[in-house]
């Protein structure tokens, strides 16, 4: 058999991993759903707001690294815990910002341990275009945005998150709680508060496709509440938390970023793709991976990926339940919260 046969060779196709019931998991239908494009896909519900900045920019024929750049702004600018100078801080009482951005052609920046910018996203745009680096962190992230003209803003805590640090102080633990952010709120003057007074964290991690097929994403996050000083998660890494390719698709994740760091889970959904399975069974793989490292953690964590393919199909997937994902096109202008099948 010559390598061209061999290549085509049915078995070749077929999935070289344990079967799912090995690892717990119920077989389930494999769903693909292809949209109208251009198109925005956010991480969870409150992605609308993400979704409701960059669709304006794709609607009028923008390019898709503007729109995920905005979309990252608007959540940046949200009263939000998991993300801006709002955020809940470290351990240490100070709120550090994490981001990158990537366009399909393989140019990339990002930030982490960023503090008192109030913009790590657009910090990670110019890493990305003015310098031949990919990634800046700590203080050097904020000299260097100092020096491109992003203000340095106060660096006390904002009221609510100096509360919630100062309550955690006296019990001196954290938890992350599997989808926190699916709990109801207050009212819709505290969007981002609970019926039992705690806060809501995520990542939020945006991917689009412009008119002319160009993909970008780009994610932001404070990282964990109370996390230990110096922590950085998947959300800055290229590979792990976000990444892009025209030829192929683009993916981010949300989670306990640790564990996608282990498996470059980004990385590893586009990967599968290139291969020819549906951006759902690519996502699922990555979930896979996830849960045989180690299958009792995982029954106690988080983690969920979306994926838009190059084809413009879009399908995620989970740990378990709960993880939503939100997309925004001339099919649903006003955003549409999808909920993705789990593992669990």
């Amino acid at each position: 058999m010559n390598r061209r046969d061999f290549l085509s060779f049915p078995l070749l196709g077929m999935p070289l991993t344990l079967p799912n019931r090995a690892l717990g998991q119920k077989s389930a239908p494999v769903l693909t759903m292809r949209v109208k494009t251009p198109v925005v896909v956010s991480t969870w519900d409150s992605g609308i707001t993400a979704n409701n900045a960059a669709w304006p920019i794709l609607q009028q024929r923008g390019g898709a690294l503007d729109a995920v750049e905005a979309a990252g702004r608007a959540s940046e600018d949200e009263p939000s815990c998991c993300v801006g100078l709002a955020a809940w801080p470290d351990r240490d009482g100070r709120v550090t910002l994490d981001s990158c951005i990537m366009d399909g052609n393989g140019d990339c920046g990002a930030v982490s341990f960023l503090e008192r910018i109030k913009h790590p996203v657009s910090v990670a745009r110019k890493v990305m275009e003015t310098t031949p680096h990919v990634l800046l962190s700590g203080e050097g992230a904020q000299r260097f945005a100092l020096a491109n003209g992003f203000p340095l803003e106060e660096g006390k805590l904002s009221p609510d998150a100096e509360k919630e640090w100062k309550k955690w102080l006296e019990k001196s633990k954290y938890k992350p709680e599997i989808n926190i952010e699916n709990r109801r709120t207050v009212s819709q003057f505290a969007p981002y508060f609970f019926d039992d007074g705690s806060p809501n964290h995520d990542t939020m991690g945006t991917v689009a496709m412009d008119a002319s097929g160009r993909l970008a994403g780009m994610v932001t996050t404070s990282g964990m509440a109370f996390k230990l000083r110096g922590r950085v998660g998947d959300s800055p890494i290229i590979g792990a938390g976000l990444f892009v390719d025209n030829e192929v698709g683009a993916a981010t994740s949300s989670g306990v970023g640790e564990e996608v760091i282990r498996i470059c889970g980004t990385h590893t959904v586009i990967e599968q793709m290139r291969f020819g399975r549906t951006p759902e069974e690519a996502c699922r793989e990555a979930v896979r991976r996830v849960v045989k490292r180690d299958p009792a953690k995982a029954k106690e964590l988080q983690v969920g990926f979306v994926a838009l393919s190059a084809k413009g199909e879009i399908g995620a997937f989970a740990v378990q339940k709960g993880f939503s994902y939100s997309v925004t096109n001339s099919e649903f202008p006003k955003g549409k919260v999808f909920q993705s099948e789990s593992w669990f």
